[in-house]
This record gives structure tokens, sequence and C-alpha cells, in this order.
């Protein structure tokens, strides 16, 4: 039996497939100069936008997470299954029933070319420099 795999609570995207979803508030509001908000606004601005999306991430993870978690392991070990128990069987007996026609295939072509190939390569033989 496979041993449980620790899971690491620090880095949770050890791949790093998600870094273009980083998401910062600098990277969606800015301010150009000239043109500023009262500096409370703006700092209130960047707690609200900041706890909003954590609070919200949190909720929406903490209802939904382990359900999806759920289905997408089953979507998983159904592609798991169908690959182990279809596909690579029907694959192999493809490939063991088309064997037959590759034998059949290449011996109609070396019966007919060959003959072809060698009467050229004499016609031309006969030239020389």
């Amino acid at each position: 039996m496979a041993e449980t795999q620790e899971i690491d609570l620090i880095n949770r995207d050890p791949n790093n497939m998600y870094d273009y979803m980083t998401v910062d508030f600098e990277e969606i509001f800015a301010e150009p100069d000239g043109t500023h908000s009262i500096d409370c606004v703006w700092t209130n601005s960047h707690k609200c936008f900041t706890c909003g999306k954590n609070l919200c991430y949190k909720i929406l993870t903490f209802l939904c997470g382990i359900f999806i978690a759920l289905c997408w392991g089953c979507e998983f070990a159904g592609i798991a299954f169908d690959h182990i128990w279809y596909y690579t069987p029907m694959y192999k007996a493809c490939e063991i029933n088309l064997g037959c026609f590759k034998k059949f295939y290449s011996t109609c072509i070396h019966c007919l070319c060959d003959p072809m190939c060698e009467a050229c390569s004499l016609l031309f033989s006969a030239f020389k420099k």
C-alpha cells in the first residue's frame, strides 16, 4: 500500500502553476501623479480590497473546496480507469490485429517496388562519368 504523502502547508504551489493568478492591490488600482485621493481613502481601500479578497476566497473554499476536490478526484480516477482498463488494452489489441496487415502491406510494397527500383538502378548504372 502506498505511503501517505505529507502536505506542504507553507508552499501550496510548488510547481508555480498559478503565478499568473497573483493579484495585488497595486496591480489593479493606481493613481497617476497629480490625481491622488485622500491618503486615508487609499490606505483603507487597500485594506478593504485585501481583506475582501482573502475573506471571500476563504469562505468559497470552506463552502465548496472539499466538494470540488472530491469531484476532481473522481474525474481523474475515471480518467485513470479509462486508460488502464479501456484505452491501453484497446490500443494493444489494435496493435496486435494490425500487425498482420502491416506484414501484408510490407510484402506487397516489396513485391511491387523492389523490382522497379532494381530496374531503375540497372538503367542508371549504365551512365558513367
